[in-house]
């Protein structure tokens, strides 16, 4: 068995507080439109269309865009 080493990728992100949906509304948004959509806010998180589904992302996630402009909820936080 081979070992390798993947080379840290920058992103980029916004943190989701529980205030900020326009500031993700518009991170989210592609040429189709957001892949966020108005009042998929609710009480038990932030709801993201991602290329797997359906992901929710709860107050303190950060919301990440990958190289290839998808979008996706990640637990934890970033220097």
């Amino acid at each position: 068995m081979s070992k390798w080493r993947k080379k840290p990728v920058v992103v980029e992100a916004v943190q989701w507080n529980g205030h900020n949906a326009e500031e993700v509304l518009e991170f989210t948004r592609t040429a189709e439109g957001p892949r966020l959509k108005r009042g998929v806010v609710v009480a038990d998180g932030l709801y993201i269309a991602t290329e797997e589904g359906t992901m929710r992302a709860e107050i303190g996630d950060w919301i990440i865009r990958g190289v290839k402009g998808e979008v996706y909820p990640v637990v934890g936080h970033f220097e």
